[in-house]
């Protein structure tokens, strides 16, 4: 008897399970070895695999999730959840792909504008001020993280160190995130999540109890004078934000301005409560 010959009727050698699957034998060796789909039963002499028919559906699911590029890992959970908790993971699954696809296809715009000579006009819709801000105790957490972790560790930070400064003084300005280095897919910076508060003191007896966990610093920014533009929530996602830093950028230059240290983003407005269209972020270069 080869692989390919009906055993019984409970059980089907790979090629007649295959032929009712509509996959190929390598397919489902594939899947077997991926831990996707594992044989019924393997004989220990020959090696035959040999399949039940009720794992037909599985085989047919494993193979249209695999069109769809969905990892390994939530192909196991879609399959093993099943029903609507398998449907629930897919549409999950499916909406972080939509998202990523719009965010790459609005860079592809956004690059398609530099390429084609078209910066001048994507630059011209941000308005590039000066503002001289006062010096200020902050307490901070870094941290290297790429960009898809970047707006999730973001918010949680700036949580943390809000609540921080409770026993600080409590806040004194808009809190902001410095970017002492790129942060892209492929460079985690890092970037320091920044609270300003009111006692110096008391921040430093808050650092040293209970700051260590988290690298928590304080520390003295001085006076200092910057460039900003302002820009809405919908602006904050990458990369119309690349936009409104190279606007600045270029603005500095224009001027005859150096830069004077890391850009950040200040963060002023309450951003659970604000629209797409409501401005809740400068986006800043200390100059000289």
């Amino acid at each position: 008897m080869t692989e390919d010959e009906p055993v019984t009727d409970e059980l089907l050698t790979i090629g007649a399970f295959a032929a009712r699957a509509r996959l190929s034998a390598k397919a489902l060796r594939l899947y077997d070895r991926l831990g996707l789909l594992a044989p019924a039963q393997v004989d220990e002499a020959s090696g035959y695999r040999y399949y039940r028919p009720g794992q037909v559906e599985r085989a047919r699911l494993v193979a249209l999730l695999r069109q769809l590029d969905m990892p390994l890992a939530r192909i196991a959970e879609v399959v093993e959840a099943g029903g609507a908790t398998g449907a629930d993971v897919l549409a999950a699954y499916w909406a972080d792909v939509e998202a990523r696809v719009a965010g790459q296809r609005t860079l592809a715009e956004y690059l398609r504008g530099r390429l084609s000579g078209r910066s001048s006009e994507m630059y011209g819709k941000f308005v590039v001020e000066t503002v001289q801000l006062p010096e200020q105790v902050v307490i901070a957490e870094k941290r290297h993280t790429l960009a898809d972790e970047l707006p999730a560790w973001i918010g949680a930070s700036l949580g943390r160190l809000e609540g921080a400064s409770r026993e600080c003084g409590g806040v004194t300005a808009a809190p902001f995130v410095v970017y002492h280095s790129e942060v892209s897919m492929e460079s985690d910076g890092p970037a320091e999540s920044c609270v300003p508060v009111a006692d110096e003191a008391a921040a430093r007896a808050w650092a040293a109890e209970h700051g260590r966990a988290r690298e928590t610093q304080v520390r003295v920014e001085p006076a200092q004078r910057f460039a900003y533009t302002r820009i809405t929530k919908a602006q904050v996602a990458h990369p119309q934000i690349l936009a409104a830093f190279e606007a600045v950028e270029e603005w500095i230059t224009s001027q005859g301005l150096e830069q004077a240290g890391p850009c950040r983003e200040i963060y002023f407005a309450d951003w659970d409560a604000a629209g797409p269209d409501d401005a809740v972020c400068d986006v800043a270069f200390p100059v000289r």
